[in-house]
């Protein structure tokens, strides 16, 4: 995994797509935590959640402290998270989702929002921007799926024909989702990082294949009429 920040106190780096974050739900000889601790040299504490299928920007906290008060600003929306992500359908120019989601499989629905900004069009797709200000389950992966553009290779929230076009015509055989970037405050108080992730190889031959930008812009404020 590249680095792409780190301290004394954290460690940010670009996890791709297909490795676990830690072992939960299921079972894998590596995961992106023994990897970073090897590379650290340390004990490290996730603070955030990934899903296995996407890539792009993780952060650990190096000590105790700093992961209490770093996954505080993930959890409570604080931390400005902003992910890239291919969809079926041509996406609103701009969206909020206000739709309650489960913090935990199983678990009570609670108030989750993501904000929305489509970046491109190619034929009937859309590259679209999402920054979650909730931390829920798969939450830019269901929120996408509540406005009917569900993500290309999301083999739980979309549909098999379309992942499979992509696969044959540009070999995209991934979650089409990607963490982009991460900005936080410094658990020691004061100074944000801010932490980008550049596209992987195994988005950004298929992006270049589809005419879509392997660099979009950079994140903006969302204007956006009634939630969804």
């Amino acid at each position: 995994m590249d680095v792409l920040y780190a301290d004394e106190r954290l460690i940010v780096v670009s996890k791709p797509s297909g490795l676990l974050v830690h072992q939960g739900w299921a079972r894998a000889p590596e995961v992106a935590v023994t990897l970073a601790r090897r590379r650290c040299g340390r004990f490290v504490y996730p603070v955030h959640r990934l899903d296995r299928g996407a890539s792009g920007a993780l952060c650990f906290a190096l000590d105790a402290d700093a992961a209490r008060v770093l996954h505080a600003q993930f959890e409570d929306g604080r931390a400005d998270k902003r992910y890239l992500a291919l969809v079926r359908g041509v996406a609103p120019e701009s969206a909020i989702v206000d739709h309650p989601l489960p913090r935990r499989e199983g678990g009570p629905r609670v108030p989750a929002r993501t904000e929305l900004r489509r970046l491109a069009v190619f034929e009937r797709y859309s590259l679209v921007e999402a920054r979650p200000r909730t931390g829920r389950l798969h939450q830019v992966r269901r929120h996408l799926k509540h406005l009917s553009h569900p993500i290309i290779g999301d083999v739980n929230y979309g549909k098999g024909e379309h992942n499979r076009l992509f696969r044959e015509r540009f070999g995209l055989a991934r979650l089409c989702l990607h963490a982009a970037s991460l900005r936080f405050e410094h658990p020691a108080g004061g100074a944000w990082i801010a932490a980008e992730a550049p596209l992987p190889a195994d988005l950004r031959g298929p992006f270049l294949a589809m005419g879509l930008p392997v660099d979009p812009p950079a994140a903006s404020s969302i204007k956006a009429g009634a939630p969804c």
